[in-house]
């Protein structure tokens, strides 16, 4: 069986190494006579794998003691309604950064619940460029300021972390949650999707400090209450089980890999290498402000639009795939997360190098 190169920008490609071990408990987790799919959430075997998931993600990360994580239904999208429903409490206003379509759409749901107060947006530079945060109209009042760390359609991505002054800090981190160390004691709250770099699509992780627990609207829903689920260790219903057992089994080949300081020193290379590609060519093109490119969705488009169509072809008799660029971006768009093989890159390199001999 030949591997493909994946560079889908969710669901992504996961560690080959997490998917023989899945494969091979499938029938049959750790001598019990069941798998995972079908076990009770409850039941000892389950409780174990969830336990060890969560210890797994607490060390890597290095979360403090005074912080919750819950594994949650659904992806990032869905935080985009529970972030304002949990947090906002008697305020009415809170400041979001808007830096792309995500940001947007976290905003537009945001603004059902109450009155944003947009403190930065980019839009007039499309989406490639992160306003000055001395230019930022932030609200000491805020409930909590929201920002996504890094944008998967446009590729543009924070090289900082906004300082509030006091305001809850909070970060959508789907799609680079895991690719670096991270000091969690600057936010308030983090969500991710899990579908980029933690595992299967379906499950959301929420990492919230203790103090922001407990504010939840009356009209918030239970399933979206994060103070019920923490009091519950996110069991007050049945969870995405195999989704979160994936998650655990990512959490184990990232720290056997070296941790998320080994996690960072691979994908900067992987992402530093395909830049440089991109820049020394007139073929290829980023439009990205240089120091607010993402690590790991790199967006390019060809000197000639016409020839996408061969490109993506020929790309495809190389195993590579899933390089289409998003439909409202066009063009192409590697996305090179943490399980995506040095080795892919430089794949892509090296047909991208040989398709411009070609058609250049």
């Amino acid at each position: 069986m030949t591997r493909k190169f994946n560079f889908s920008a969710g669901p992504a490609t996961l560690p080959q190494e997490v998917l023989e071990q899945a494969q091979a408990e499938m029938l049959d987790w750790h001598g019990c006579g069941l798998s995972v799919m079908e076990m009770s959430h409850r039941g000892k075997e389950y409780t174990s794998i969830a336990t060890e998931a969560e210890a797994e993600l607490r060390e890597l990360l290095a979360v403090p003691d005074n912080y919750k994580i819950i594994f949650m239904q659904g992806g990032g999208s869905t935080q985009f309604a529970a972030v304002p429903l949990n947090l906002l409490g008697d305020n009415d206003s809170a400041d979001y950064v808007n830096t792309g379509v995500w940001s947007d759409k976290a905003i537009k749901e945001a603004n059902r619940f109450c009155s944003v107060n947009v403190v930065a947006d980019s839009q007039d530079t499309n989406y490639t460029t992160i306003p000055h945060y001395e230019n930022w109209g932030v609200n000491p009042d805020a409930a909590y300021l929201h920002y996504v760390a890094n944008e998967t359609i446009g590729g543009l991505e924070f090289p900082w972390v906004p300082q509030t002054e006091g305001v809850p800090l909070v970060c959508d981190m789907s799609s680079t949650i895991l690719s670096r160390p991270l000091d969690v004691s600057q936010f308030g709250l983090i969500y991710a999707g899990a579908q980029k770099n933690i595992g299967p699509a379906g499950l959301g992780i929420v990492i919230v400090r203790d103090d922001l627990l407990g504010k939840a609207r009356e009209s918030c829903p239970a399933m979206l209450n994060y103070e019920i689920h923490a009091n519950a260790h996110s069991m007050y219903n049945t969870p995405p089980t195999y989704s979160w057992y994936i998650a655990g089994l990512v959490f184990k080949w990232i720290k056997k890999q070296g941790g998320l300081n080994a996690m960072a020193d691979v994908n900067q290379r992987k992402s530093d290498k395909l830049y440089a590609a991109i820049d020394q060519s007139d073929f290829y093109k980023n439009t990205v402000q240089k120091e607010a490119r993402s690590w790991m969705n790199i967006p390019f488009t060809l000197a000639n639009s016409e020839l996408d169509k061969v490109f993506l072809e020929q790309a495809a008799e190389r195993d590579i795939v899933s390089i289409k660029g998003h439909r409202i971006s066009g063009g192409m768009r590697a996305s090179i997360y943490n399980a995506m093989p040095e080795e892919g890159v430089d794949a892509l390199i090296e047909m991208m190098s040989d398709f411009e001999k070609s058609y250049g």
